[in-house]
Formats: C-alpha cells, sequence, structure tokens
C-alpha cells in the first residue's frame, strides 16, 4: 500500500527558514511528478509547488516564488520543500502528493489536486509574527 509520509513540520518566526521532506513506501518518486499542496484553516487547500516527472520542470504559486525550492533525491525516495523567509501567511497544514507517473502534461494541470493520485497526511507549519 502507498503511504507518503511528510515531517519537518512545526513553529518558527516570521523570515525563518524550514524543510519540509516526504518520504514514500511503494512508490518510486523518480516515476511520478511530485507537488506541495497547502490548507490554511477556514481555507481551501491551494497548490504550492511542483516537480514534473522528467524533472527538468518546476511549478510555483506566486506567493512563494523565489522563497520555496521543490527537489527530489531519486536515491532517498524522498520529496523536500524548502522554505525561506517564511510569512505568517504561509501558516498552514503541508500535503506531499505524487501522480502522473510516467507522463508529462502542460504547465496549468501541475497545478491542480486531480493530477495527483496519492497523498500525504500534512505536516503543521506555522509561522509567527
Amino acid at each position: 500500500q502507498v503511504q507518503l509520509v511528510e515531517s519537518g513540520g512545526g513553529l518558527v518566526q516570521a523570515g525563518g527558514s524550514l524543510s519540509l521532506s516526504c518520504a514514500a513506501s511503494e512508490l518510486s518518486f523518480g516515476a511520478y511528478a511530485v507537488g506541495w499542496f497547502r490548507q490554511a484553516p477556514g481555507k481551501a487547500r491551494e497548490f504550492v509547488a511542483a516537480l514534473s516527472w522528467s524533472g527538468a520542470n518546476t511549478y510555483y504559486t506566486d506567493s512563494v516564488k523565489g522563497r520555496f525550492a521543490i527537489s527530489r533525491d531519486n536515491a532517498k525516495n524522498t520529496v523536500a520543500l524548502q522554505m525561506n523567509s517564511l510569512k505568517p501567511e504561509d501558516t498552514a497544514v503541508y500535503y506531499c502528493a505524487a501522480g502522473a507517473k510516467g507522463k508529462s502534461y502542460r504547465a496549468s494541470s501541475y497545478y491542480t489536486e486531480r493530477l495527483y493520485d496519492y497523498w500525504g497526511q500534512g505536516t503543521q507549519v506555522t509561522v509567527s509574527s
């Protein structure tokens, strides 16, 4: 059974950094597109970042461009989200996702939840002002 498990969340002051990690069992990240989404209290889950299956393309929501970076370590079978210059509005539960096995899609597809077949349980990130 496929499982994605996020870690690395926590409490950090505004301007600080956190690195989230996502580990998979029964799934090889190298064969999938991977993404990070987040859900703030009272809001819908939203796209944060994605990496295409080939690794050639990365995608970010505008609010995190230049601050967050998504990466994948195929040898360790993990996906990371490095978050710098954190802001209180980054406070949310962050979810790792994988999908689109072995396929490439147009850019807009990576921003949508329906591309992703597998999801983690989420990790809380809280940024204090």
